[in-house]
């Protein structure tokens, strides 16, 4: 029934809003790959960016600086715009993806390369965290056997070692600014705000817990202004990846996925996405011969068949575009479009931005100057323009709207914005 799936919609679209509430307001966010060392970030970061950009070495340190890659959002409404006006320039939106260097147990304390990856985790806006689930005599694994429990564990912990250490910083520069404030020696432990000391308490109890701050859904609005300065690394959305085995993936089990979805449940929860980087690698090999990646689809189809597997759960395909869809959600962006004969291109804003603010993206003069914006939604566009490469029919239709200054942009709404920036003349 739509009215059920429009309200479980705006849940997930609440969920996802609570998740980035800490982060920074801007549409020029990124994601990063998070995890142990060989569990399969600089594949992954590979096969998402279409093209081999990190250097996918079989050594725990082969990333050490970030390698930050552009993935092309899959995106159906900008396909079937481009398909329509057919144009000589087309620009997709992106996701911007860092292949952060693998952590391992100590990072917090400087351990391998641990002060300047975590830097680096700091630097991003949400987290792909990526476990492995896969044995491999080929792969070696930093702790000597796969347990992706233990691993979660670990890489928990380091964050978590990270975050206690910046609550510890955060609580003395506010004591030494309340003594300044009031005039107080260094020797006095004066009382902080109720605000601040709640937001506090809420964050370090979690924090002691192992539990991701950004998980938890009571902090008051104050709070959540509060914690958005402390910088603490846990408040960033993040999202499990699973890295299993292509035969485990194919028949949609391993014995690893229930206890992983215990252990998320235990942390606060989140979103688990199981993959595998075997079965995406082989068939990105045959990216340019659509009739071998035709012919390996079939195969994998009759593995799954002779597992006694069938229905649209056992369905073989790629998880990629999932993925991309996944962390340009946890990070609350969106697209816009404009659409015209010399360009089609998908712009990428936050949810909730305003119109101006949206034209702003395009040029800085735009939102200066801004006057209203002609919007038309790509559903109204669809369903009226008749295969014509204009909006004259939806004009016909009455679809086509002018909006204001508070209007609130919508997930693919086409626009084109009015605008008028005067010089200011020379006296």
């Amino acid at each position: 029934m739509p009215p059920k799936n429009k309200k479980k919609e705006a849940d997930e679209d609440a969920k996802f809003m609570r998740a980035a509430r800490f982060g920074r307001v801007k549409n020029d966010l990124k994601m990063g790959f998070v995890g142990l060392p060989n569990v399969g970030k600089s594949t992954l970061t590979n096969l998402l960016a279409g093209a081999s950009h990190a250097e996918a070495a079989n050594y725990p340190f082969c990333t050490i600086d970030p390698n930050m890659v552009q993935a092309i959002v899959p995106d159906q409404k900008f396909k079937y715009l481009a398909d329509t006006f057919k144009p000589p320039s087309v620009v997709p939106a992106v996701l911007k993806i860092v292949d952060i260097a693998g952590l391992i147990r100590g990072a917090s304390e400087g351990a391998g390369l641990g002060n300047a990856f975590l830097s680096h985790i700091a630097a991003v806006d949400g987290i792909f965290h990526l476990v492995r689930a896969f044995d491999s005599d080929e792969v070696i694994h930093v702790d000597d056997s796969v347990d992706p429990i233990r691993d979660l564990e670990t890489i928990q912990s380091e964050l978590c070692l990270k975050d206690k250490e910046a609550l510890t910083k955060v609580i003395e520069k506010e004591k030494d600014r309340v003594r300044k404030e009031k005039g107080l020696a260094r020797s006095v432990d004066p009382p902080l705000g109720e605000t601040f000391q709640s937001a506090y308490d809420k964050c370090a109890k979690l924090i002691d817990a192992n539990t991701p701050v950004q998980t938890y859904e009571d902090f008051s609005m104050a709070e959540v202004d509060i914690i958005r300065d402390f910088g603490l690394i846990t408040t960033k959305p993040q999202i499990y990846i699973v890295n299993m085995s292509k035969k485990n993936f194919l028949r949609k089990g391993s014995k690893w996925l229930p206890k992983i979805q215990n252990w998320v449940n235990d942390h606060g929860g989140g979103q688990i996405i199981p993959m595998s980087c075997e079965f995406e690698q082989e068939l990105f090999d045959m990216k340019d011969d659509k009739e071998a990646q035709k012919a390996f689809i079939q195969q994998c189809e009759e593995e799954v068949k002779a597992m006694g597997l069938s229905g649209p759960a056992f369905a073989v395909k790629s998880v990629i575009p999932r993925i991309i869809r996944s962390g340009r959600t946890a990070l609350c962006l969106q697209s816009f479009y404009t659409a015209g004969p010399k360009e089609v291109r998908a712009w990428t804003i936050m949810k909730g931005t305003l119109a101006p603010q949206a034209a702003g993206v395009i040029h800085s003069d735009f939102e200066r100057g801004f006057i209203k914006a002609e919007v038309c939604n790509f559903d109204d566009f669809k369903a009226l323009h008749e295969g014509q490469a204009s909006m004259a029919k939806v004009k016909e239709a009455g679809k086509y709207r002018q909006e204001g200054k508070t209007y609130v942009m919508n997930e693919g709404d086409i626009v084109v914005f009015m605008h008028n920036v005067t010089t200011a003349k020379k006296k």
